[in-house]
This record gives C-alpha cells, sequence and structure tokens, in this order.
C-alpha cells in the first residue's frame, strides 16, 4: 500500500504515525481521508443540487440581508464569474450594485 503526497507541499516523502500521516519536508499531519478530499477536489452544490465550477454564472433565489449596507441583494440578481474557495460562504464573487462579496451556495442557482 502506498503512502499519499502531502496535500500542502507535495512531497512523496510521508510517513505513517498512527493514525495521523507527516510530512518531514513542511511538517504538514493530516490523514488519509484528508488526502482523498485534496485529491477529489473542492465540490460545491447550488440549492437545486447541480455541481458549480469556477466561471458558471448564478441566479441569486431569495432577498438577502448585507451587513452594513443599507439594501439587500434581490432574488433573481444573476452574478457572473463565480470562483468557489473552502469555509461555509464558498462562493466568492463580484455582485453588480454592491461589489466583491462571498456568498453561500445554497443561496443561488446555476443559471
Amino acid at each position: 500500500m502506498s503512502l499519499p503526497k502531502c496535500p500542502k507541499c507535495g512531497s512523496e516523502y510521508v510517513y505513517e504515525d498512527g493514525e495521523l500521516l507527516i510530512c518531514p519536508e513542511c511538517g504538514y499531519e493530516f490523514t488519509k481521508e484528508d488526502a482523498q478530499k485534496k485529491e477529489e477536489g473542492l465540490t460545491v452544490k447550488d440549492a437545486h443540487g447541480n455541481i458549480l465550477q469556477d466561471g458558471d454564472d448564478v441566479i441569486v433565489i431569495k432577498d438577502l440581508k448585507v451587513k452594513g449596507a443599507s439594501g439587500s441583494i434581490k432574488g433573481g440578481t444573476k452574478v457572473k464569474n463565480i470562483r468557489l474557495c473552502e469555509g461555509d460562504h464558498n462562493i466568492d464573487c463580484k455582485v453588480p450594485g454592491f461589489g466583491a462579496m462571498k456568498l453561500k451556495s445554497e443561496f443561488v442557482k446555476k443559471a
């Protein structure tokens, strides 16, 4: 059984220490499940279960309040050229009338 490469630096000199895998080059500690997720890539789905990719266009499905802004993003607003990222708000984009912003994928549908 071969060990996966380090997800952080790509080193092939990974060794096993109990449940953890350790990279001696960068010191990163991870599990086999973490390595599999990294190899599979980031999967983000919209409100209807469609898989989103970088560069897709999406439509906001409901009015979204924006902290610190006087208005809200109206349902039906089309957002072009999205970028996917890790975290709770997993879509990075520029919303017309608001500027750069992060959105949750559960509030958009693929255009």
